[in-house]
């Protein structure tokens, strides 16, 4: 995305030549070590206040709601629940991110997996609560709202009560919690932990996969290739293990989605988005219905411009040929992003600046490190911290402006306290990809030839794509892989199989699958973690596109909506937090507008041609 050095911002064009080193992030705000003496002593508070909040609250709740003065009661059960659940979040994110830093040092594995064992333990005398609050009488709960202590807690509750239906008896959830950690959360490490490990022989050279991933992007078609045919054949000694690992999480799923009476194998996930099954459906379709003019439509025009018929599969996010490209170090990075969202809203832009002068940010490729990007809120008392492989590349600023816009809204959020700063998965994404777009959009208006406007548009495009088409596949990959599982286990060739006709229905006939793809499912971690996270990421580009419309209509005001908007954190409905901006998503014809931003991206490339 990034051309000459005269195509970027003032401040990025005034950078220091010599290379800043890539920060490093400082979890001291959290606990000062392992061995810290406060975090010792916060596993043993948590427990004392786990067991003291049981024995004055369990079989109790009932009585409460039914006596006087029920709301001061119940609200001041609510704080205390608030207080525990933000030094278990502490700790539980003390551990993650220590982990996520080397996951190949047995010792930092060691801790996490105690840190959660200990957690799951205490947290397990909590569990009666949430129970207990849904089986309160309807007009005992809307009553006790009246008293300002526990209507200040109503989205939580509310929420918490839409869980009803799904809930089962008191033991069973028990046993579901206590087996959290050993059967799900081992699986989940084994897949880190393994794939932290791999190493892909690119021309003879032994990397891990964020390096060899990043070589998919290089200008060189003989290193893409390499890096491409080494990805498929380390990807293909593991096959078995990684099949195995899907195939157990998804039975796994199967079981709680069927003891709990989820109908859809997407419905959990729909049911934490706090977004109506109806609502993905009809995006999922929208975005399938527009592949013809959008993906397969672009990859056409790239692979005219590589003088090919079809791409072959690592060429698909390939830089444009005959366009030098440079790598851009962090200072620019950081200058970049910084001033895309002071020109937004300095508020925005002295919210991320906190990131990078106080060491909220993990940045460089080491061995061992989580792949990948993500910025963890930790809890309303300490402030997020943001994990990236930065290696130079124009994606990579992208990556920051992205995870930089996540860390900001749950800042903003923070205010809203423990239980109700966590936002829903599909506005998570909102707030990152606006993040990005401010960023494109600064730099696109900075452009200063067709030649730049051209490259940009392209990247951006592609960007798009990534988000919007590529991540509705996996999402409809997902489906099927789930679904089918419920009738056996399903194949690593199946698995394949699958991944291949997704691929294709959605890259379209300019992208040439050849053999080794198949193998490409493997990495994807959210499928590990967070089964169907990805439509969140569709869903959230369609969204911006909405909101940037709005945003360039009608600019007055608008920053100030939008920071309130991500300052609700968890305590509003989608529906709510769209109205002041007139948008609908339950409206079907509200994706065509993001769909058709891209359409005109791609057909101002097509006018573009042959420059």
């Amino acid at each position: 995305m990034f051309g000459p050095v005269s195509s970027l911002t003032p401040e990025a064009a005034t950078a220091s030549a010599a290379p800043t080193p890539l920060p490093e992030w400082n979890l001291t705000d959290l606990y000062a070590s392992m061995d810290a003496p406060q975090l010792a002593a916060d596993l043993a508070r948590a427990d004392a206040l786990s067991k003291a909040f049981e024995a004055d609250y369990k079989g109790k709740l009932e009585t409460i709601a039914a006596g006087p003065g029920a709301g001061e009661a119940l609200g001041e059960a609510l704080v205390r629940y608030e207080a525990i659940d933000d030094v278990m979040g502490r700790l539980a994110s003390y551990g993650s991110l220590v982990y996520a830093g080397d996951t190949a040092d047995p010792a930092r594995a060691k801790f996490f997996s105690d840190i959660q064992e200990k957690l799951t333990d205490s947290s397990t005398h909590l569990l009666f609560f949430t129970l207990e609050m849904n089986r309160l009488d309807d007009a005992q709960v809307e009553a006790a709202f009246a008293a300002p202590a526990f209507g200040h807690y109503r989205p939580w509750v509310e929420d918490l009560r839409k869980d009803k239906p799904y809930q089962l008896e008191d033991r069973v959830e028990q046993l579901f919690h206590e087996k959290s950690s050993p059967s799900r959360g081992a699986w989940g490490r084994l897949f880190d932990e393994t794939m932290s490990s791999l190493r892909f022989n690119v021309d003879g050279k032994d990397l891990a996969i964020e390096p060899t991933l990043n070589l998919m992007q290089d200008p060189s078609e003989s290193v893409r290739k390499s890096a491409g045919l080494a990805l498929a054949a380390t990807f293909q000694e593991n096959l078995r293990l990684f099949s195995l690992v899907t195939n157990t999480l998804a039975k796994d799923k199967e079981i709680s989605d069927r003891w709990r009476g989820f109908e859809d194998v997407a419905d959990s996930r729909h049911l934490a988005n706090r977004v109506e099954r109806e609502v993905v459906d009809a995006m999922v379709a929208a975005i399938q219905g527009a592949y013809p003019r959008l993906s397969h439509r672009y990859y056409a025009l790239k692979a005219r411009w590589f003088g090919k018929d079809k791409l072959e599969f690592w060429d698909r996010n390939a830089p444009l040929p005959k366009v030098a490209t440079r790598d851009i170090g962090w200072d620019e990075a950081r200058d970049t992003v910084l001033g895309a969202y002071t020109t937004f809203s300095p508020r925005m832009s002295d919210i991320a600046k906190q990131f990078f002068d106080h060491n909220w940010i993990d940045a460089p490729v080491r061995p061992g490190k989580s792949p990948g990007a993500f910025a963890h809120p930790t809890v309303p008392s300490a402030h997020p911290y943001v994990l990236l492989n930065y290696q130079g590349k124009p994606r990579d600023v992208m990556t920051l402006a992205h995870e930089l816009g996540h860390g900001v809204h749950q800042v903003l959020a923070g205010q809203q306290g423990a239980l109700m700063a966590p936002t829903p998965l599909t506005l998570a994404e909102t707030a990152s990809v606006f993040g990005e777009m401010l960023t494109f959009r600064r730099l696109l208006a900075a452009a200063e030839t067709p030649q730049t406007r051209k490259i940009m548009l392209a990247q951006k495009v592609e960007d798009m794509i990534n988000t919007v088409v590529r991540q509705t596949a996996f999402y409809t990959f997902e489906r099927r892989v789930h679904t089918e599982r419920r009738q056996g286990e399903l194949t690593a060739e199946r698995i394949g199989a699958i991944w291949m006709e997704v691929q294709a229905e959605s890259l379209g006939p300019s992208i040439h699958l050849s053999a080794g793809y198949e193998t490409f499912w493997t990495y994807i971690p959210h499928f590990i973690h967070t089964p169907f996270y990805v439509y969140a990421y569709a869903f959230g580009d369609c969204l911006v596109n909405s909101l940037y419309a709005v945003y360039e209509n009608a600019s007055d005001g608008f920053a100030e909506r939008y920071l309130e908007m991500l300052s609700a954190g968890g305590t509003k409905h989608h529906a709510e937090l769209l109205a002041p901006f007139g948008l609908d998503a339950r409206d079907p014809a509200f994706w065509q507008t993001g769909l058709n931003l891209i359409d005109g991206m791609i057909t101002e490339l097509e006018q573009m041609e042959g420059a």
